[in-house]
């Protein structure tokens, strides 16, 4: 399916690993050229290296978004148009509500709501200019909220709202906006969840997965393919028509309305 998407800039946050990496290289194959950011310059690289292989341009820039300037700073390295910006940094820490700092919050609100406030405002003049689209990353949990993720449950449900408030202001200017809420997806932060649960129980691997989809309501584990294959239809002509939607891509987790 041709998806438009040739010659087309994408900024990725958090593309040096998981769902950022993927989202990536699936844009590249599309035929965007793409502007990687995140903390690890050898991982980047390799990204980077991986993307120029098929004929597309990839640039590096080694940034921490919690940092207030750094939004503005990133958008000053793009340096021309930007058609695509997915804001997809951020991790929270979970753990016992009565256990977890103020630091622990900050850091959690920094990365993944104040540095997608930021670098959406920093861009917005260029996704206006070239009628572009912004994707949020949010999460299940911020539709179902447990009591061992409630930072991450709050983050999550802040980048839908303010994803929403986004996309109505985008009807004026011309910006696609939509946020997606992935579930449990194969990345290595799934794998340390899983490999706990081994731990914990001694249940082989494959048991150990089974039971926690059980568990989780889903019908397996999602891939990263699974949410770059997304995000590429969603910001294709082929997926212009959705504006302002929260998309639960989750394999049956949230079984509310």
């Amino acid at each position: 399916m041709e998806l438009g998407l040739k010659g087309k800039l994408a900024l990725v946050t958090g593309s040096s690993r998981g769902i950022g990496r993927g989202v990536a290289i699936a844009l590249a194959a599309e035929g965007c050229d793409v502007m990687l950011t995140g903390r690890d310059a050898k991982a980047l690289n390799d990204v980077a290296a991986v993307i120029r292989q098929d004929g597309r341009r990839a640039g590096v820039a080694v940034i921490d978004l919690r940092a207030k300037e750094a939004p503005g700073q990133l958008i000053e390295q793009v340096k021309r148009e930007l058609d695509i910006l997915v804001n997809n940094a951020g991790a929270t820490k979970r753990g016992d509500f009565f256990e977890l700092t103020e630091a622990d919050w900050e850091d959690g609100y920094a990365l993944k709501f104040f540095a997608h406030v930021r670098l959406a405002r920093a861009a917005w003049q260029l996704l206006k200019e070239r009628h572009g689209s912004l994707i949020a990353i949010g999460g299940t949990g911020g539709r179902k909220p447990t009591e061992e993720f409630t930072i991450g449950s709050s983050v999550n449900a802040a980048v839908a709202a303010f994803s929403k408030c986004l996309a109505d202001r985008g009807k004026r200017d011309g910006v696609q906006v939509n946020c997606i809420h992935p579930s449990m997806v194969e990345t290595d932060r799934l794998w340390r969840r899983i490999k706990a649960e081994m731990d914990r129980t001694g249940w082989p691997e494959q048991k150990a997965r089974e039971e926690m989809c059980k568990s989780f309501g889903i019908t397996r584990f999602g891939k990263v393919g699974d949410v770059a294959d997304m995000i590429a239809f969603l910001v294709s002509s082929r997926g212009s028509w959705m504006h302002g939607a929260t998309i639960d891509l989750d394999g049956g987790e949230i079984p509310t309305l």
